[in-house]
């Protein structure tokens, strides 16, 4: 069984400005199509104190962002002396650190999405204001078949609650084509759930069987290749035309973007992140990696936000 004992919990981005820190590992989810119960274990999270002290390392060496990580990082849960600290608090107190440390995580279920993480997104400025919520799935009986432990109504409320509490809060998820049983109308369901939600971003992916899970032991993998393409094709175009519907909707705003190195198309050019996880793309001048620079958007692609520099900022401002 993997331990915290021999393994390394920090994972450093090859653009020096980024790292990533495991605070947790393995799931207690079982979900149908999974096999990380499988590889990785029952839940075990990490010590508090380490955590904090690697944070605070990351940022003696120059690191300005970290993606806290783990299979299902919000359901962190580490018990001492008595007092347990879940993954709201965990979060808190990181950000604390050090008011240019901008703060990400991955991956979270929807299910351990509290009122307290959503308060702490509302009201820690280096918090991105972006959450992944993996849901999979629009119809609740496939969802029932996939051992989510949500319904589609419960999701949709869980959105609700978060934009109300998170304004402008960023959205991604996971979406599955073709489980085991998928009609055509609850694949209706699923494009009915994308148009009302409206996510910035997705990972969107076919059905495909994994050896001893769940799904692979009780159900048929019965939905043709071809329907799982086809239906695959659908949800890629529908979120495709989303995103540029967003991105326009950013032109005009002011980002602050974390600058991550050049541009793919122009070493002329820098690029970076936005608080909000859409990737902004300017001018280089004299501004440079890791720096927080305030950018006005111009224009657009489906995936890149392109703007106007306007100037370096620091501190409490990395927010917006």
């Amino acid at each position: 069984e993997e331990t915290y004992a021999d393994v390394a919990p920090v994972r450093y981005d090859d653009n020096g400005v980024s790292a990533y820190v495991s605070v947790m590992r393995g799931c207690d989810n079982m979900c149908a199509f999974c096999v990380v119960p499988f590889t990785r274990g029952r839940e075990r999270s990490r010590p508090v104190t380490t955590i904090i002290s690697e944070c605070a390392r990351l940022v003696e060496e120059g690191y300005r962002e970290v993606t806290v990580l783990g299979q299902n990082v919000n359901s962190y849960r580490y018990t001492d002396g008595g007092r347990t600290v879940d993954f709201a608090e965990l979060l808190y107190r990181i950000s604390q650190v050090s008011p240019e440390l901008r703060i990400r995580y991955s991956t979270s279920h929807p299910k351990d999405c509290s009122e307290d993480l959503l308060h702490v997104h509302a009201e820690r400025p280096n918090v991105c204001n972006y959450i992944h919520l993996p849901v999979q799935h629009g119809n609740t009986e496939i969802l029932d078949k996939m051992r989510r432990t949500y319904s589609r109504e419960k999701y949709l409320r869980l959105i609700e609650r978060a934009r109300e509490i998170v304004p402008d809060v960023a959205l991604s998820t996971d979406i599955m084509a073709g489980f085991c049983g998928e009609t055509e109308a609850q694949h209706r369901d699923t494009l009915s759930l994308m148009r009302k939600v409206r996510y910035d971003h997705a990972y969107m992916f076919a059905y495909s069987e994994r050896p001893d899970t769940y799904a692979a032991r009780k159900y048929d993998d019965d939905v043709p290749e071809e329907t799982k393409k086809r239906r695959l094709s659908e949800i890629i175009d529908l979120q495709r035309g989303i995103n540029k519907e967003k991105n326009e909707a950013e032109v005009g705003r002011t980002v602050t973007t974390l600058v991550e190195g050049p541009s793919k198309k122009s070493d002329a050019q820098l690029a970076g992140r936005a608080d909000n996880n859409k990737m902004v793309v300017f001018d280089r001048e004299d501004y440079e990696r890791g720096d927080y620079v305030r950018v006005r958007v111009t224009d657009c692609t489906s995936a890149t936000l392109l703007g106007e520099p306007l100037e370096k900022v620091a501190g409490s401002q990395v927010a917006g």
